[in-house]
């Protein structure tokens, strides 16, 4: 049976990880356990799919809650069930070597991701039901499948229990803000309240701590880069900007909503692409969605630490910023008129964007074409040639959508493709014989 894996390269003295992704690999198959057979649907992106119809399903998500957080537990209860059947790499959280290698990894990947999201979402039990009943009654009933499915519940019971107390319940404590120039405003013309208070203090899934890659400040607000940054947001973010293009303002909408779930989306059309079978796209999306939740984590802590005010209340108070070449509109208001509750800087778009970019193009190579359509922008279709031209874009947007300084898109750009390159080299490795197969 062949087995692909991916494989680190690191240069220099700092860590520059290079994925050759995929390589053909021999493996020997211990106990002559049959190759599977071609799925018609591949249960990794047929419960990802289950998942983004969940998420998007009015009320169904908890606004205190972040989705990402759900995704990374789905994706890493499959990875773990199928992975304690084929061990070839190192798992997540959850060791079983004891498995039969005859096991059905279908079994296992079916009843883990049920027993996740019937957990996280039980208002969805009847669905999730029917959904696995449909899957199981697929695969031919034998020891196999009873042990496939033993394997799923036992690791769904672990990955649920070991992230039950990882700070995700705490209730957000109330966001004062603070008077000095600079600080974050609740925004207009809602003025929602600021969320995901508590979200740095969330335990991540692979970065050692919430900060590990917390880049430095954001400019001072007389700077010459700061200046810059706000004059092109000022322009192009406007509701009726004359200077945004009509491509841009087709990127500022294309690209509203959770940016999470385009990149889950991009990632059902690259596994499908790429032909990955079950293992392979279960070990992808682990990687992909342990990346995308510890970056949330990531920036949600540095947009709380250095609080900045986002640009609609810059461009609205900018008398009070102390910077003479900065011109004040009291009634500037952007593209979609409102703007996320939460400070500016980093951009979160950017971050996540960078960061699942990266995954894929170290996972996968970076040339790839691929549509994009957009829960936002219904009927339209963006075509992209790489990952990295679709994070690049989708950051960008959020400077015409005046949602963002340009300052917030690159350093959510880095902190997104740091996070990403720890993760890659530091969990979910191809096993190197530490008595997991023994």
């Amino acid at each position: 049976m062949l087995k692909r894996v991916f494989t680190l390269a690191f240069l220099g003295a700092g860590l520059c990880s290079s994925v050759t992704g995929f390589a053909s690999e021999a493996v020997t198959n211990h106990d002559d356990r049959p190759a599977s057979a071609p799925l018609s649907v591949n249960p990794v992106i047929e419960w990802n799919r289950t998942l983004l119809v969940i998420v998007r399903t009015p009320g169904a998500q908890s606004p205190t809650i972040h989705s990402t957080r759900s995704f990374a537990m789905l994706h890493a209860a499959i990875f773990d069930a199928i992975n304690n059947i084929d061990r070839d790499f190192e798992p997540f959280a959850v060791r079983h070597p004891h498995v039969s290698r005859r096991s059905s990894a279908e079994a296992a990947a079916d009843q883990a991701a049920h027993d996740v999201l019937i957990s996280l979402y039980p208002a969805f039990a009847t669905t999730l039901d029917s959904q696995l009943q449909q899957d199981l009654a697929q695969i031919p009933y034998g020891r196999e499948k009873a042990d496939g499915i033993e394997e799923g519940q036992d690791v769904a019971a672990a990955i649920l229990a070991l992230r039950s107390n990882d700070g995700s319940a705490v209730v957000p404590p109330p966001f004062v803000p603070k008077s000095q120039p600079g600080s974050y405003q609740l925004t207009p013309p809602n003025f929602a309240p600021a969320d995901f208070i508590q979200w740095p203090q969330v335990t991540p899934f692979a970065l050692a701590r919430a900060k590990e890659f917390r880049p430095g400040p954001p400019p001072l607000l007389t700077s010459e880069e700061y200046t810059r940054s706000f004059d092109e947001v000022k322009g192009l973010g406007l509701i009726t900007s004359t200077t945004r293009s009509a491509d841009q303002t087709q990127i500022g909408q294309f690209w509203n909503g959770n940016i999470q779930d385009f990149w889950n989306e991009i990632a059902q059309t690259a596994a499908l692409t790429h032909h990955l079978d079950l293992e392979q796209s279960a070990h992808l999306f682990a990687l992909l969605n342990i990346t995308i939740a510890d970056t949330t984590i990531a920036f949600f802590d540095t947009k709380y630490a250095y609080d900045l005010w986002r640009p609609v209340t810059a461009i609205q108070m900018a008398a009070t910023d102390n910077n003479p070449e900065t011109d004040q509109d009291p009634t500037w208001i952007p593209l979609p008129t409102k703007t996320a509750p939460d400070p500016s800087y980093p951009g979160a778009h950017s971050a996540i964007s960078a960061a699942a970019a990266e995954v894929l193009r170290l996972s996968l190579g970076d040339q790839i074409t691929f549509d994009v359509t957009s829960e936002s922008l219904a009927g339209t279709t963006r075509h992209f040639t790489s990952f990295s031209e679709a994070g690049e874009e989708a950051g960008l947007s959020r400077i015409y959508a005046g949602q963002h300084f340009r300052f917030d898109h690159l350093a959510g750009k880095r902190l997104g493709q740091q996070v990403a390159r720890s993760v890659l080299s530091s969990v979910l490795q191809p096993k190197r014989n530490h008595g997991f197969d023994e």
